[in-house]
């Protein structure tokens, strides 16, 4: 149920990482590029109307990992007539069965996670097929298992320059846009800088040298809510931060039938354990 003062508290803790964000941004390196990173707030397992109050403190990109939620939550009707201008940005595994119904969500923005060229090939065949009367490419990043934990998805680090080659030459309905990853859990900043973040550093100054594209046209979708200053520090671009604005999110032992539909359907039982690895 939505609480009498949510509102408030979401206002506040929305306003405290932008302030966060900004901070962490002056904090770069003068070499680093001079670009604000984008704020995306991570609604999973939150009531629409959190995502409404979160809209009209400003923010307007949103993430969600499940497909079904996004859909319906991106429907929804006070999401529909109050947000217009929100961006939908889908942060979770894309299963392939599930793209034509994430292709049709209003407002989608970007899709982070393509993981390999085979789901390159079909969100471009039906991005074309969905959209034939939007000439308008669909924002894409590649997702890189930089840790190398079975627990993540994405490339092996090595595939990055291959599998956006194959991207920006035979998807011409995508739009390539930078690299994303999760990287390890829990990694203690005391031992120096997230090797994971430096990875992914790594593959993209590989990627541009090698495809002669621009440094500052492949953005890195990097942080969450527990190190995004540190992702900005370094060079990320656009960190992915839900605790900290919506509060924590409750995963029972037992979920109810509403979480199951949600869950369930989308992921085998057994990734229930991997969402304390991926929290936002």
């Amino acid at each position: 149920m939505w609480k009498i003062g949510m509102s408030e508290e979401i206002g506040k803790a929305l306003q405290a990482v932008v302030d966060r964000v900004k901070q962490a941004a002056a904090r770069r390196p003068q070499m680093l590029q001079n670009v604000t990173p984008r704020l995306v707030a991570v609604s999973k397992t939150k009531l629409p109307e959190m995502v409404v109050e979160a809209y009209q403190q400003g923010q307007r990109n949103f993430g969600e990992n499940y497909v079904n939620e996004l859909v319906d939550k991106s429907s929804n009707p006070q999401v529909l007539s109050l947000c217009p201008e929100i961006k939908w940005h889908f942060i979770g595994h894309l299963q392939k069965k599930n793209i034509n119904k994430l292709l049709g969500v209003p407002n989608l923005f970007m899709v982070e996670t393509i993981d390999s060229v085979k789901l390159a090939d079909k969100v471009n065949g039906s991005w074309q097929r969905l959209r034939a009367a939007n000439s308008q490419r669909l924002k894409i990043m590649v997702q890189i298992n930089t840790s190398g934990e079975e627990s993540k998805h994405g490339l092996a680090p090595e595939e990055t320059v291959n599998t956006v080659k194959y991207i920006i030459s035979r998807c011409p309905a995508l739009h390539f846009v930078g690299l994303m990853t999760i990287g390890r859990h829990g990694y203690d900043l005391t031992e120096g800088p997230n090797p994971d973040f430096q990875m992914l550093l790594k593959r993209r100054r590989e990627l541009c040298e090698s495809l002669q594209l621009p440094l500052e046209d492949v953005e890195l979708s990097m942080g969450m809510s527990t190190d995004f200053e540190h992702a900005i520090e370094v060079g990320s671009t656009n960190v992915r931060v839900g605790s900290t604005i919506f509060g924590e999110r409750d995963y029972p032992n037992t979920p109810s039938p509403e979480k199951k539909s949600v869950v369930m359907t989308e992921e085998a039982a057994g990734k229930l354990e991997r969402l304390a690895v991926t929290e936002q």
